[in-house]
């Protein structure tokens, strides 16, 4: 970790990446290591929470979806409920880009935390010049 971010925020991609074992989930799963070495709180919206529940429900079972919503907390991942001010920042971003609703909370939380977006996902592309995103 060159720079140390002051929070990092997960977006479903990078879990489902870490979830998956591909070879971004590696670098999130070093990313994580790290995070808990420095103390550096690691995030994710409750919306993104819940999209991971309900893809893992869909493609293998409710209950794989339960014990992965556990173990991620048991990571140290914070789930973040949200309040207006988070909502009416994914508002905003949905209103100017063409970004999933999930996806603009997962960039409203990293801005309203000054915290670092760890994604593979292109279409966070649009909020690089708000947000700063690691790629993996």
């Amino acid at each position: 970790m060159a720079r140390k971010p002051k929070a990092i925020v997960l977006d479903s991609w990078a879990v489902l990446a870490y979830w998956e074992d591909e070879k971004s989930g590696q670098a999130v799963a070093e990313l994580l290591s790290e995070a808990g070495e420095h103390d550096i709180p690691v995030l994710m919206s409750v919306i993104n929470a819940g999209e991971i529940w309900y893809i893992l429900a869909r493609e293998v079972s409710e209950t794989e979806a339960d014990r992965a919503s556990h173990e991620l907390r048991q990571l140290g991942i914070e789930f973040k409920a949200v309040e207006w001010e988070l909502a009416r920042v994914a508002g905003s971003f949905k209103a100017r880009y063409r970004m999933s609703y999930a996806d603009c909370f997962a960039a409203a939380l990293a801005k309203t935390h000054k915290a670092e977006l760890v994604t593979g996902d292109k279409e966070f592309k649009h909020v690089e010049s708000e947000v700063q995103v690691r790629w993996v």
